[in-house]
């Protein structure tokens, strides 16, 4: 207790913040990079004008929010303000789109990495680059927004994405950490940057429209992780910090997205390394020997926080059906007058999914809140269906909704696996879907046929992620790679529980993976009917 003390009271305590769909996420760690105090706000994204979006207020008020209850958590447990720290971070949700004028006002809202409206320019892009551009990418918005006529392009003076944009507003400077630059246009994993050949082929390609700047004009400049990307300025210490404690002057260290610092938070940044993350949506990567025999339009091509190639299957949807009936199942017991913990709850229901038939008794469920360009869908229906000889029970009915929670991303992964036979030692789970011991665990297993390791640290996620970027570019020793970094002074050789697939469940998945294949019509006809 008193060592923490004086690492909070001397300053050398480092923060990480990290902006999920659902929370904004703020831990604390000590010298030994273990987290010691976290504090957290919750929000939703808003449909406005058929676009998923987050309001600027929502955007400040939250991240002050999370900031002041992880400060209210160091003095409740060690008595002390937080006046100094000796390193922060900021992450987010990967992509979207943000883009400034020249007084550095918001030219449209926001709009996120959830919205599929730049199916055109997707395609375009794809081909012109022979490179696989998803929708989701802040140059898919750009171009699309060019292709749309949008009276707010030639004004454009800055693009950038929601961690890039809170990194900015606080430090002064314009710049993103690689893994999350990949995401809004490809790099040259030689030269760190972005793709000089593609950047010259879409200005070209832009040319005729006559605006008054270049793609590299309005992109924020690329680092790796370990470089130093500016200090907290006093502007920026208020804007974090509202009770104004916080002292100005603290290294901030590059911006990356949230599949950056869950590669981190579950060190898998080696090659033939791999995780999943699964909570609002899902993704799953693996760090590459070499490259891919192709482009796919299932497969997304990013980096690790250091510039290593890495495959991404990324899916839009996973665990928001999956919440909205364990909500539903709290209002049925509150209508009972019972009081509900909401983790007992979810742990039981998920466990309960263990009970049910292999491949789920023949029920179907699709997750889809928004659309999954994996399964070729622009928008979704969540969407439950069975027949009458259907095994319709508790147990099947979890089940089924934490496959279809994984059923994407399964489809995605078996690319990589299957035909593009890549190797990956070992599978990492993160995020929401693996608090409940072995279950979301067990099946993340039984899809991928893979054995899934779990940390202790598995809840804490991203923010904890960008905490140990921050605390690798203030404490690394000459010449120590991120790697070593994580291996010598994070995790000290612990590789998590691991479960392997069990046989009946891989067969299970299989199986229901069939019937969900042939029911992607249903989906197809509920988005058409359900307008």
């Amino acid at each position: 207790m008193s060592d923490v003390k004086s690492t909070i009271t001397s300053g050398k305590a480092i923060l990480g913040i990290e902006f999920g769909s659902t929370r904004i996420k703020a831990v604390l760690i000590g010298e030994d990079n273990a987290p010691i105090a976290s504090g957290s706000h919750e929000w939703e994204n808003q449909l406005v004008d058929n676009i998923w979006t987050y309001s600027l207020d929502a955007i400040w008020s939250g991240l002050q929010d999370a900031y002041t209850q992880m400060t209210k958590d160091v003095k409740n447990q060690y008595g002390v303000e937080v006046e100094k720290l000796g390193g922060l971070g900021f992450s987010a949700m990967m992509h979207g789109y943000m883009v400034f004028d020249e007084k550095d006002e918001l030219l449209v809202p926001f709009r996120t990495w959830r919205n599929t409206i730049t199916g055109p320019a997707s395609e375009e892009l794809t081909k012109l680059f022979n490179f696989h551009i998803p929708q989701r990418w802040s140059i898919a918005h750009l171009y699309q927004a060019v292709l749309n006529g949008e009276e707010h392009v030639p004004q454009i003076k800055f693009q950038t994405t929601l961690e890039g944009y809170i990194h900015w507003k606080l430090t002064g400077e314009k710049v993103l950490g690689i893994g999350e630059a990949s995401g809004m246009f490809p790099v040259d994993m030689n030269t760190k940057d972005y793709n000089q050949t593609m950047v010259e082929q879409f200005d070209n390609l832009i040319a005729d429209r006559n605006f008054t700047w270049k793609l590299r004009d309005i992109l924020p400049k690329v680092l790796v992780a370990g470089e130093n990307a500016g200090t907290l300025t006093a502007e920026g210490a208020k804007l974090l910090d509202v009770s104004g404690k916080l002292q100005a002057g603290v290294p901030v260290c590059p911006p990356e997205g949230d599949a950056g610092t869950g590669m981190v938070a579950t060190n898998s940044v080696k090659v033939r390394t791999g995780n999943v993350s699964a909570g609002t949506s899902v993704f799953g990567m693996v760090v590459l020997e070499k490259d891919l025999s192709k482009a796919y339009e299932e497969i997304d091509l990013v980096t690790t926080p250091t510039g290593y190639p890495v495959a991404m299957a990324h899916c839009n949807n996973c665990t928001s059906d999956l919440n909205a009936w364990v909500s539903l199942f709290k209002e049925f017991a509150q209508a009972f007058g019972m009081e509900v913990d909401m983790n007992k709850l979810f742990g039981t229901l998920y466990n309960k999914a263990l009970e049910g038939d292999p491949e789920c008794g023949g029920l179907l469920a699709y997750n889809y809140f928004s659309g999954e360009h994996i399964t070729g869908f622009d928008e979704g229906r969540p969407l439950f269906v069975r027949t009458p000889e259907s095994k319709f029970n508790l147990a099947n009915f979890m089940r089924v909704h934490l496959f279809a929670s994984l059923s994407v991303l399964k489809t995605g992964l078996d690319i990589l696996f299957k035909q593009e036979n890549v190797k990956a030692d070992k599978i990492y789970g993160h995020g929401g879907l693996f608090k409940t011991k072995g279950v979301g665990q067990g099946i993340l297993a039984a899809a991928l046929n893979t054995p899934v390791s779990v940390m202790e640290t598995a809840g804490e996620g991203g923010a904890w992620g960008i905490a140990l970027l921050a605390s690798y570019m203030v404490n690394k020793e000459e010449g120590e790679t991120l790697d070593d970094f994580l291996v010598d002074k994070v995790f000290h050789g612990d590789t998590g529980t691991e479960m392997k697939p069990n046989p009946e469940d891989v067969k299970g998945f299989d199986e229901y993976l069939k019937r969900y294949t042939s029911g992607l019509a249903i989906e197809k006809a509920a988005v058409e009917a359900m307008k």
